[in-house]
This record gives structure tokens, sequence and C-alpha cells, in this order.
């Protein structure tokens, strides 16, 4: 067969269990997200640090990215370079994270507390690590995937 003629490092991966649970969890969850960045970007302004340039655009350019990393994550031929786009995002906009807890901006309708940016905080190498699995870069902690 021409797929057993192939290095093992050019055939496409098979995707395992723990990555499909993965792709269909994460990826309906930023697409959400991507869509309320949409619809209420102004809501996102105050967390966004001083430095950041056009911050109103930059919001939607990030709920335009969750959207479509999220769909891609459903799509395999898309789903390495959405998982891949994806973690990559998480680490962009953790900065404005840091900036949300650590200068006390107070956003109506969310904790001001560590009770939520605690966990926002530790849960975002987290989230790096499950859009590498969603991509098939990363299998860790199962051995298959």
């Amino acid at each position: 067969m021409i797929v057993q003629s192939l290095p093992a490092a050019r055939r496409a991966p098979i995707p395992g269990q723990a990555q499909l649970w993965v792709c269909r969890t994460l990826g309906p969850a930023y697409a959400a997200f991507g869509v309320f960045h949409l619809v209420a970007s102004q809501r996102f302004l105050p967390i966004m640090p001083d430095w950041v340039p056009y911050p109103l655009l930059v919001i939607q350019l990030t709920g335009l990215a969750e959207i479509a990393g999220g769909l891609g994550l459903q799509i395999p031929a898309l789903r390495r370079w959405a998982g891949i786009g994806l973690a990559l995002y998480a680490v962009c906009v953790f900065p404005a994270n840091l900036h949300h807890a650590f200068d006390h901006v107070t956003v109506p309708g969310l904790p001001s507390n560590w009770w939520y940016h605690g966990p926002r905080l530790a849960l975002q190498p987290v989230l790096v690590w499950l859009a590498l699995v969603a991509a098939g870069v990363v299998r860790w902690p199962t051995k298959n995937g």
C-alpha cells in the first residue's frame, strides 16, 4: 500500500479518542467565545493593556480567530493548523489576563477576586496544551492519543 510505504513522519496521524474529544469540546467552546468577542466587544476593552494598539479591532480579530480555530478543529484537514493557531492565541491573550488580574481592572458582570483570576491564569497553560493535543502535536499523557 502507498500509506505503508510513506515514512511514519509523513503519514497523516490517525486521531485517537482523546484528540477527538478535545476537538469536539474545545472547538465549540472557542467558537462560542469568539462570537461573544464580536457581539460584546466593548465589554472586553477594560482588560486590554494600554500598550495594545487599536484595542477594539484587536478584540474583534481575536473573536474571528477563535471562531476560525474552533471551526478548524472540526475539519480534519485543518485541525493541525487550527490547534497550533489556538495555542498561539492562548499565549498571545495571556498579557490581557495578567493585566485584568494584577491591575485590579473591574469589568461589570465578572468577579474581581482571586477565586476567579487564580484559576483563569492557572488554566491558561492547560488551554495551550489542549489546543496542541487537538492539533495532534502533543499526545501526552496518552501514548495513543
